[in-house]
């Protein structure tokens, strides 16, 4: 064989390795990528079923239930236009709390419950995840308009 055709080869073994590399670190990439999503993007589907996503924003207030088990907690989450059903098994954060700020990391069940793997509260009180703190100030303002809307379409 010519030293040009060994050449070549190996710089086409090089290539196709060089490939390999770049597609198994990509493949990785994206099955360890988390999307965040608000209850109102949840309830217009837009969240995927049976895939890790992570759900922000207030936990709503009177909703939290403690199980029999002691381990199982079920809340719901509201970004004030929504709301979305959670269940979570294994100690809370210390500032978890009812009307506070909160980001759960799990998956959606076909039922249409949010089953947390993670919960995470806010850790004072200037702090929302930036993502919670938009969803929940567009959800709001979204709100408002209807209300508005609906109060001026009310009297006429």
């Amino acid at each position: 064989m010519k030293p040009r055709h060994k050449k070549f080869i190996a710089i086409a073994a090089g290539v196709a390795g060089l490939g390999l590399a770049v597609g198994l670190v990509l493949s990785a990439f994206q099955k360890n990528l988390v999307f965040f999503f608000t209850p109102s993007q949840v309830a217009a589907k837009e969240a995927p079923v049976g895939r890790s996503f992570r759900i922000g924003g207030l936990v709503e207030t009177g909703s939290v239930k403690r199980e029999p088990d002691g381990v199982t907690v079920r809340f719901i989450v509201t970004d004030t236009a929504n709301s979305m059903p959670v269940e979570f098994r294994g100690p809370l954060p210390d500032l978890f709390k009812e009307g506070k700020g909160v980001v759960a990391q799990g998956k959606l069940t076909d039922a249409g419950l949010f089953q947390a793997s993670e919960v995470l509260a806010k850790h004072d009180e200037n702090y929302m995840p930036p993502e919670a703190a938009e969803a929940l100030k567009k959800a709001h303002s979204e709100n408002s308009t209807a209300t508005l809307t609906m109060g001026k379409g009310a009297g006429k």
